[in-house]
């Protein structure tokens, strides 16, 4: 909800008085940026250091749901859910650029409010934001978000190069983010069905967190540097724990094999997916959007990691033939699906 009625027409101040007004007070921290918003182009300066861009999209209607997203929460996520990237490449974000496209159902106010997301999580995060673009649109509301980091090349971490018999461990919890979303989405249902009707979110404001507004591992590079160790392949998990073991596997040419009592779950989120009658683990293999990074370790950094309080170790790495496994609480090996998101295969073929 906004926190003012006035509403002002995006056309009253035009495309740049509408940059103007969004970035105005925007003030650089980082020494790499010699040049923000204002010209043609934004002026970086990596120094000795290599440069690493990544970018997203988020759809109206795909990604997100104004139904029950808050335009500042929603801001918030489009940021760190880049950053997260960063992080993934144990990379700290630097500077990021935000492009709208917006409907006319959009007013100034509403897209204050997500800035006010956008711009909390640069302070958060030490970014800067220093640059984008807006236009129009026909469909609703679209973000594209670009975020740079900086970093020595011996530093970075790719999602190649894990070895055979190298650990698989993740950080945080898993799963909390898609249990969040069912519950939004349930309460959206009746929401439709009975307009009067008061939502059931009290004791869930962790999993509602956790999918509204989720905060980027960017904590992990200096943790892995505290405790002296250098992931040999990682990424982060916005599309289901499942999908992105496969990711690793296929860019090392390996195999894994993961322990089902090892995946870490809250018992705020093991309940809510007994509550939708759903198995918790299946929502940490296909539910995504958890931010939390999953990497592999050599072996011999086991006495490193073993105390770490951010660091759960859930297999290993094996030969390509064996084939990615899970095995169950029952000592059940079974092959692991990615089913996590895909944009594409969630859309309709009519």
């Amino acid at each position: 909800m906004l926190e003012n009625t006035q509403r002002t027409e995006i056309s009253s101040l035009g495309e740049f008085g509408l940059i103007h007004h969004l970035t105005s007070d925007l003030e650089m921290v980082q020494s790499s940026t010699l040049y923000g918003v204002g010209d043609d182009a934004a002026v970086i300066n990596p120094g000795d250091q290599k440069l690493l861009i990544s970018t997203d999209l988020l759809v109206e209607g795909v990604h997100f749901d104004l139904t029950y997203s808050p335009l500042k929460h929603l801001g918030y996520k489009a940021a760190t859910s880049n950053f997260s990237d960063m992080a993934a490449m144990n990379v700290l974000p630097t500077q990021i650029t935000v492009s709208l496209a917006l409907s006319n159902r959009f007013s100034v106010e509403a897209i204050d409010e997500l800035y006010k997301g956008i711009k909390l999580a640069c302070k958060n995060y030490q970014v800067d934001l220093v640059g984008g673009d807006t236009t129009t649109s026909k469909s609703g509301l679209m973000i594209s978000v670009t975020v740079l980091g900086l970093a020595k090349e011996e530093d970075i971490v790719y999602r190649k190069g894990a070895a055979q018999g190298d650990l698989i461990c993740v950080s945080g919890d898993l799963g909390a983010a898609y249990a969040g979303l069912l519950i939004l989405e349930r309460e959206k249902s009746e929401f439709i069905a009975n307009p009067q009707m008061q939502p059931q979110l009290e004791g869930l404001d962790y999993l509602l967190e956790r999918q509204l507004k989720p905060e980027a591992r960017t904590d992990m590079v200096n943790v892995f540097k505290k405790l002296g160790v250098k992931p040999t392949s990682m990424m982060d998990i916005s599309d289901g724990l499942a999908s992105e073991i496969k990711h690793l596997c296929t860019q090392s040419q390996l195999g894994a094999q993961i322990y089902e009592e090892k995946i870490p779950i809250d018992q705020l989120t093991w309940d809510t997916a007994r509550s939708f009658n759903m198995d918790p683990t299946m929502l940490t293999l296909n539910g995504g959007e958890d931010y939390e990074l999953i990497f592999t370790l050599a072996q011999s950094d086991y006495d490193k990691i073993k105390d770490s309080p951010e660091i759960r170790i859930i297999g290993f790495m094996q030969e390509a033939s064996a084939g990615i496994q899970l095995v169950t609480k029952n000592n059940v090996v079974v092959p692991i699906q990615a089913q996590g998101w895909d944009s594409f295969k969630s859309q309709s073929t009519e």
